[in-house]
This record gives C-alpha cells, sequence and structure tokens, in this order.
C-alpha cells in the first residue's frame, strides 16, 4: 500500500457542514463532519489512493456525475482539531462547545488541512479524512462590520443581577 498523505485545501468548498453532531439522515447523533468540493484532479489522485471521494448528483443533463466530493470528520476523542474562526475583530480559537457557530456561519475563506487514516474493518479498507486544522474567515454584514470595534456585549439579564 501507497503511503497515504494529510491534506490541505487553500480557499475551500465547505458543503454539508454539521459540526453539532445532529442526527439526521445521513448522520448518527454525535458525528461531528462536512464535505470539501474537491477539483477534478485532486478527485482522481484521491481516488486513486484509495480515498472514498463522492460525487454530487449532476444538475446538468450532459453530465454523468456532478462535482466530488470527500467527507471530514471532526473530532474531539483523540488530538482534537486547531480550528480558528476570524472576523475583522477578532481571531477566536473554537473548542468542542463552540465550533457548532460554523454551522450557520456564511465563510468567506476556509483553509484546512486533514489527517488521513487507514482503517480496515472485516477485510474492507479504506482512508477517512480528519480534520486536523482549519481557518474559517467569516464573511461579515454590514452590520457587524459597522459594529466590530465596540465592546463586548453584556447579556441584559446578567447586568440586571448587578444592581
Amino acid at each position: 500500500m501507497a503511503d497515504v498523505k494529510d491534506f490541505m485545501i487553500e480557499g475551500a468548498n465547505v458543503v454539508f457542514r454539521n459540526f453539532q453532531g445532529l442526527e439526521g439522515m445521513y448522520n448518527s447523533a454525535g458525528d461531528r463532519n462536512f464535505a470539501v468540493i474537491l477539483d477534478p484532479e485532486t478527485a482522481s489522485m484521491m481516488l486513486e489512493d484509495g480515498w472514498n471521494v463522492k460525487f454530487l448528483k449532476s444538475r446538468d443533463d450532459d453530465e454523468e456525475q456532478g462535482d466530488a466530493y470527500i467527507s471530514v470528520a471532526v473530532s474531539y476523542r483523540n488530538r482534537p482539531p486547531h480550528v480558528v474562526m476570524i472576523t475583522t475583530s477578532a481571531r477566536t480559537n473554537l473548542s468542542e462547545d463552540t465550533i457548532d457557530a460554523l454551522d450557520w456561519a456564511e465563510f468567506e475563506n476556509v483553509d484546512l488541512i486533514a489527517n488521513a487514516y487507514r482503517w480496515e474493518v472485516n477485510g474492507k479498507t479504506g482512508i477517512k479524512a480528519y480534520l486536523k486544522s482549519m481557518y474559517v474567515t467569516i464573511k461579515e454584514d454590514a452590520l457587524q462590520l459597522k459594529y466590530a470595534e465596540q465592546p463586548d456585549l453584556v447579556d441584559a439579564d446578567e447586568e440586571a443581577y448587578e444592581d
């Protein structure tokens, strides 16, 4: 077997976000993950190496298959990933308790590195991608930009108890 290396994608197109790990039709409860769209050359190389590259359904009747993508697991069990959310006012390290904020954010840019984990179960083999590090620049709207330099918000309920 060839030595499979981690991969890095800059300017990644992230889809199927489930950083919270919600149970769904294609996801078991607690499994945090997302997918990254791959360019055809990268998808071809990864398929040759044994990665589980999947394809979206084609939107064009003339094409057999749509864009290639790979699922990336976000696990905090062994070695937690290093995830940083970047806005105009701060760089925030996200933890297991805060990473779900990315489920609803609008991304301007995503750079990531994923670890390759080769597995074998009941005679079947494959390679799974685990998030190692990710830097996410958030696309901010006009009001977020206008008030970016303001002090942190104070919860109104907390302020009432201080009197």
